[in-house]
């Protein structure tokens, strides 16, 4: 076999492939035999047909299932060779095959090369404090306070802010109705549309009110921004909502606190192991941003597109975790997508120079603690670690696992080279 790399650019190669002729009739002869075992040939009976027969009949599809068997063992034996490792599947084109020829072919790729990832000490990170003030655990009482409120029906008055009312609710944008029952609208809401509450202030159940909103052009919602709406509301009922006290009882009711102290004694814990997670990481954010700047060359693009797609799904599956339907979420994705590019490049570039870290330093992963990351999956999941194991072996996802804990392995092994500032 024939090979001929060509670089591209730091990262992006061509390899030209000749595969002999001899090993092409070879698969030809081989491929045709089969065709025959099973082919049924008017004029032959089964399984006799004469091979020239078989190929000039389905010629066609016996060098598409050629190509498809000698092009990817070709691609894999050529960068084996040259020693040099593929990001991604790569491009094939300009594949030219027939009998008594050799088989050709351009295979082009990604590819990061090694380079030398500099003085691991010279890694400076601040840690940001992790105290928590006063006043963060009045507003978390607060919080807890605002959850355990009642409602209680109000009559004799009109509606009024931080009323949530019942109401009918017919919109109207462009020419489309859409209309809702029973809806429950607590005025002074952040996702209620600019101007509504206004609309409603001091109409009293049975009231009947339509009115036009207009969205702003920067509203978060693409598909309303710059547009008139119009609404018709029916009020069907009027409720207060009604705070607990901050005392002992409220504490006994939130579960095992006898005291009010000892709930906030609880709270403040919470909100200290939030904020060490917090600090943490934000340490590994810097971590990553001074090493996505140590890459030499450009990242290839097809390792960015593909840390964008991670993000688009997994945004996607947030929606989908809340109810919304992501189709129906008014999300530019095509702008989402452009938002991600930045911070989607950072963070490949980053795992680019961890794996450079491990390679150099032989940091590996053994089977055990790959077992042992399957088992947390399987905990966190309420799945059986085989059944965890099961799914990744399908999806070819082990080496993901894997990678991933090497990278933690390198992050360590920086974090304790780095200089690190602030508050512990």
């Amino acid at each position: 076999m024939k090979t001929e790399f060509v670089d591209v650019n730091e990262t992006r190669k061509n390899v030209r492939v000749e595969i002999p002729q001899d090993v092409v009739d070879a698969e030809i002869d081989r491929i045709t035999r089969d065709y025959s075992r099973k082919a049924r040939v008017p004029g032959f009976r089964p399984g006799k047909a004469p091979s020239r027969v078989i190929k000039q009949r389905y010629k066609d599809q016996i060098l598409h299932d050629v190509v498809h068997d000698l092009i990817p063992r070709a691609v894999d034996d050529a960068l084996r060779e040259r020693g040099v490792e593929a990001v991604d599947t790569p491009d094939i084109r300009d594949v030219t095959v027939d009998e008594g020829q050799p088989l050709t072919f351009t295979a082009s790729f990604d590819t990061v090369p090694s380079f030398d990832p500099g003085d691991y000490t010279t890694v400076a990170l601040t840690r940001t404090s992790s105290k928590v003030e006063e006043q963060a655990v009045d507003l978390a009482m607060q919080r807890l306070r605002d959850r355990a409120a009642r409602f209680e029906p109000v009559e004799g008055r009109g509606v009024d802010h931080g009323d949530t009312i019942t109401v009918d609710l017919q919109r109207l944008a462009d020419g489309k109705p859409d209309t809702h029952d029973n809806v429950s609208i607590e005025l002074g809401a952040k996702a209620n549309p600019p101007g509504f509450d206004e609309q409603l202030l001091g109409l009293e159940v049975g009231a009947t009110k339509s009115f036009d909103i207009h969205y702003p052009a920067d509203h978060p919602i693409g598909e309303l921004a710059g547009t008139d709406v119009s609404y018709t509301v029916t009020v069907k009922g009027i409720k207060r909502r009604i705070l607990p006290e901050l005392d002992d009882e409220f504490a006994k009711d939130l579960g095992e606190f006898e005291t009010l102290d000892a709930l906030r004694a609880r709270v403040r814990e919470d909100l200290e192991h939030e904020a060490r997670h917090a600090a943490e990481r934000d340490v590994r954010a810097q971590l990553m941003k001074q090493l996505a700047a140590r890459v030499p060359f450009e990242v290839p693009p097809s390792l960015i597109d593909r840390e964008i797609d991670r993000r688009l799904e997994e945004f996607a599956h947030r929606l989908i975790e809340q109810n919304i339907d992501p189709r129906q979420a008014g999300v530019d994705w095509n702008a989402f997508r452009e938002s991600q590019r930045e911070v989607a490049r950072e963070a490949v570039a980053g795992a680019i120079v961890l794996d450079e870290v491990a390679r150099r330093e032989q940091l590996d992963v053994t089977n055990e603690e790959i077992d042992q990351e399957i088992g947390r999956h399987a905990e966190r999941t309420g799945r059986t670690p085989a059944a965890v194991r099961a799914r990744l072996v399908s999806e070819g996802g082990l080496s993901r696992v894997s990678a991933g804990l090497r990278r933690e392995k390198s992050i360590d092994f920086l974090m304790a080279r780095a200089t690190l500032s602030g508050e512990a």
